[in-house]
């Protein structure tokens, strides 16, 4: 389902405009560069879309067949895709069935936000109706970082774009704002509530004075986890002297030792952001140097790259041709776990073989303190060590 063009400030980029409303302004002038993730995300997107219009009765069986089988051709097509559709499917009709009748739904929604951030508007996945409560669903494709419902900018901007679109609908009735993230491929689903009156309030206060701020081009730059979603990361000076002075704290140290334990957190808090940065930069000054650009002391040279058959088929066969045993050709190896489930699906393998399958405690990796995940437990691991003896 294709997004559409995107406002200066738009819904999806809202994290990063409200944290440094300066960003806008400062991509508007570099040009954005398609994404082969973006594109896949897109295509998924449109067989949700498809999917959840078949099911709610939005679209006749013919026009869901006739647009997957175009869907299909595309390059970047997975059959994994019908699978995550079918989970997002499965989770918007549980939602409808929490309501005490039919609700109202919605697909691709295009909502007007212009009343709270200058010429803004974005397009809802879903959006559904019913009794006193509305609920903005948000399909993900992405397989990273679990993307959080709580406060999420993104679809609170939707959701007061739908209370505008909808006003002459529904008035006021709609007093209770659920906001849901599917993302299916790393089985992560959030939601978060809030009230019409939370909502609104945090339009007119927090992101209206920002937006106006950040359309005028009269943002203050600010650096932070934002930044990477940012064009202008990498050559933003604003973001380098916030990363360079995290270390300010030990220009004036004179003791000569180790580190203690609470310079080893200053050091690790700022070195996860400073690793980040360098890439950007690192990346930034190699698209410079393609332009035509000199940066003193650098130059692009050719990485290294593997060899790779202009014709696997022919030369296979010819080594068979030539006495080559085709044993010694060929391994014989199942597919992975990962791959037969996302073949299957889920659900049914799950069903099928999941008293098969266990998953061992991982290894202890270093987190944040706000890290949701619980605190690794040597003690689990050992006796689960022992117990597999």
């Amino acid at each position: 389902m294709s997004k559409g063009d995107h406002a200066l400030l738009s819904p999806s980029g809202a994290y990063k405009w409200l944290n440094c409303p300066a960003s806008p302004r400062l991509e508007a002038e570099i040009p954005e560069q398609p994404s082969p993730y973006a594109q896949e995300g897109t295509l998924a997107h449109s067989v949700c879309e498809i999917s959840a219009k078949k099911y709610f009765k939005k679209s006749r069986p013919s026009d869901y067949s006739r647009r997957l089988n175009t869907l299909k051709k595309d390059e970047l097509w997975s059959d994994e895709m019908l699978h995550t559709a079918e989970t997002y499917v499965d989770h918007l009709a549980e939602k409808a069935m929490s309501f005490e009748s039919e609700p109202y739904t919605a697909f691709e929604v295009r909502v007007d936000i212009s009343k709270y951030v200058p010429e803004a508007f974005g397009r809802c996945d879903c959006v559904m109706f019913g009794g006193n409560t509305l609920i903005i669903t948000d399909y993900k494709h992405g397989k990273g970082v679990p993307v959080s419902a709580k406060e999420n900018p993104q679809l609170m901007l939707y959701a007061l774009g739908a209370l505008e679109l909808y006003q002459p609908i529904f008035g006021d009735s709609i007093q209770h704002i659920a906001i849901c993230i599917d993302q299916p491929r790393i089985d992560s689903y959030e939601s978060w509530k809030c009230s019409r009156e939370e909502l609104v309030h945090w339009g007119k206060t927090v992101v209206k004075p920002v937006a106006e701020k950040a359309f005028a081009g009269d943002g203050e730059p600010n650096s932070g986890p934002w930044c990477r979603f940012c064009r202008a990361s990498g050559i933003c000076q604003r973001q380098a002297e916030q990363q360079i002075s995290a270390f300010d704290d030990f220009k004036d140290c004179k003791d000569v030792g180790l580190l203690s334990p609470d310079q080893m957190s200053v050091v690790l808090k700022a070195g996860q952001h400073l690793v980040a940065w360098f890439e950007a930069v690192k990346a930034q000054a190699l698209n410079k140097l393609l332009e035509g650009c000199s940066i003193p002391g650098y130059k692009v040279v050719e990485g290294r790259s593997l060899r790779v058959w202009t014709n696997q088929d022919a030369a296979l066969e010819k080594l068979q041709a030539s006495g080559i045993d085709r044993a010694l050709i060929y391994d014989t190896v199942p597919k992975t776990l990962s791959q037969l489930e996302k073949m299957i699906g889920k659900k049914q393998f799950g069903e099928m073989v999941g008293e098969f399958i266990m998953k061992p405690q991982g290894k202890p990796t270093l987190a944040t303190a706000e890290d949701t995940r619980k605190e690794y437990n040597s003690a689990a691991s050992d006796f689960k060590a022992v117990a597999q003896q």
